[in-house]
């Protein structure tokens, strides 16, 4: 099994910045594709950026791209999610997951391991 926790989260005025960490236990975190995912108010849940194990390759959604970075550390078994130029519409609960299929997938339900979620606020 591997326990996936976030922290990081909080309010924040639009154009600032925040950086949300996910602490990966119970088998390494190196073996794992891991992902971030995000759930507005009233919406589905979806999909941020992914990594691959070793931290090389990176994919992100079009609303994020070039204001996130995702990276990871594996010595310390932990994810992060540099989160820039916010903006109101980034308000949501923040998750990170993890899987082991071999690919950079978007789709929430490709992912086995989910973390409790971490509340993002962008205020205007």
């Amino acid at each position: 099994q591997v326990q996936l926790v976030e922290s990081g989260g909080g309010l924040v005025q639009a154009g600032g910045s925040l950086r949300l960490s996910c602490a990966v236990s119970g088998r390494p975190g190196s073996r794992y594709f891991m992902g971030w995912f995000r759930q507005p108010p009233g919406k589905e849940r979806e999909y941020v950026a992914a990594i691959t194990p070793t931290g090389g390759i990176t994919a992100y959604a079009d609303s994020v791209k070039g204001r996130f970075t995702i990276s990871r550390d594996n010595a310390k078994n932990t994810v992060y999610l540099q989160m820039n130029s916010l903006k109101p519409e980034d308000t949501a609960v923040y998750y990170c997951a993890a899987q082991s299929r071999g690919y950079l997938y978007s789709n929430p339900s490709s992912y086995d391991y989910w973390g409790q979620g971490t509340q993002v606020t962008v205020s205007s």
